[in-house]
């Protein structure tokens, strides 16, 4: 085998560090180790090529921890062949997704604790917000939300507030 000298590389081609690959090389495999982390539905939806998708299918049911190492380290020399960065900006973007419906489910959880600790200027503060909002049935379900609580009984009406929350403020963010 022959080896090439730095001399003989063009100005250009410049090799990457032994350490950069390195870095490179576990960059892939721990974007490998999060393609097992997803959900059957979303590998789907990568179309990732079959033998990548078959190795992350097949590190799942490895129980052994010697093994998941092994398979980790297989899917990490697959991700080096393909074009990893589509990829990324899957994943990223669903983590993006996620995040922003957790950030919706905590808003809307926020109005109705609010509704439902302090009726009037809450309810006031949503309605200069939403226009469109029906103050009656608002109204109806925060009595009927803070009745549930003095009884101690199934928390029907906050649900049902809570849905009608939700349908509000996501009509409005849309």
């Amino acid at each position: 085998m022959i080896r090439r000298r730095d001399d003989d590389l063009e100005p250009d081609e410049e090799r990457p560090s032994k350490g950069a690959r390195k870095r490179a090389a576990e960059d892939l495999q721990q974007l490998g180790e999060e393609l097992i982390g997803l959900p059957d539905a979303v590998l789907e939806e990568l179309q990732l090529p079959e033998t990548l998708r078959d190795a992350v299918l097949a590190a799942r049911r490895f129980p052994s921890h010697g093994a998941q190492l092994r398979q980790r380290q297989y899917i990490g020399k697959l991700m080096r062949r393909i074009d990893a960065d589509a990829i990324r900006v899957a994943i990223e973007a669903r983590r993006r997704q996620r995040e922003a419906a957790t950030r919706q489910f905590k808003r809307i959880e926020q109005w109705r604790e609010r509704l439902l600790r302090e009726p009037g200027p809450g309810l006031e503060a949503l309605l200069s917000e939403h226009r469109d909002a029906d103050a009656a049935r608002l109204r109806l379900l925060i009595a009927s939300a803070n009745e549930e609580v003095r009884r101690g009984s199934a928390p029907r009406a906050a649900r049902e507030l809570f849905h009608y929350l939700r349908d509000l403020l996501t009509s409005a963010s849309a």
